[in-house]
């Protein structure tokens, strides 16, 4: 398969099943993911593997997030959750939004790797991935932010993942505006 097949055969999988990559299993894949493009190889991301209680943790940081008194289930969605972290580096030349777009890109290539793995996945955001009890939940530091979860199973039989329309390329392209001469 090309990358070009596999970034258009990509899909999100909002159910999965209990099955799960290894944390061996992901290496490989995460250091693939980690080729994006980054300026001044900052390396301005990491990531969190939640599994098992680390996910029931997280449903309860959650619900204190939103003020709630039951434990959110979301979490529990996945055997394997990835959390996506930009870990923001002193830079003069790197500003912050570009060190986010590092670590989305990251996040972005390993959803496809997992994809292309044969592991259907879901990145899931939420208001609550900047909320301070989930910022604590997965012990991130000061100069640390949630960009969300990569939720990741198996691909259930018989089902089809969410449907995605077609982009329509000449739409989204353009060149820029010419000035008109004086």
């Amino acid at each position: 398969m090309t990358a070009i097949d596999a970034v258009l055969a990509r899909t999100s999988w909002s159910k999965v099943t209990e099955d799960a990559p290894t944390h061996d299993e992901l290496l490989p894949l995460i250091a693939a993911a980690g080729r994006v493009a980054d300026h001044s190889a900052l390396r301005p991301w990491r990531l969190i593997e939640l599994r098992g209680d680390d996910r029931l943790a997280l449903g309860a940081a959650i619900a204190k997030a939103q003020k709630d008194t039951k434990p959110s289930s979301k979490p529990l969605r996945a055997s394997l959750l990835i959390a996506v972290v930009v870990s923001y580096r002193k830079s003069d030349k790197v500003p912050h939004w570009e060190q986010e777009a590092v670590a989305a890109g990251v996040a972005h290539t390993l959803s496809l790797l997992l994809d292309e793995a044969g592991w259907g996945v879901i990145w899931r955001t939420g208001g609550y991935t900047r909320a301070k009890a989930v910022a604590k939940a997965h012990g991130l530091k000061k100069n640390e932010e949630l960009l969300g979860w990569l939720y990741v199973g198996g691909k259930p039989e018989g089902k089809q993942p969410g449907r995605r329309k077609p982009i329509d390329a000449e739409a989204m392209i353009s060149r820029m505006p010419r000035k008109s001469p004086r």
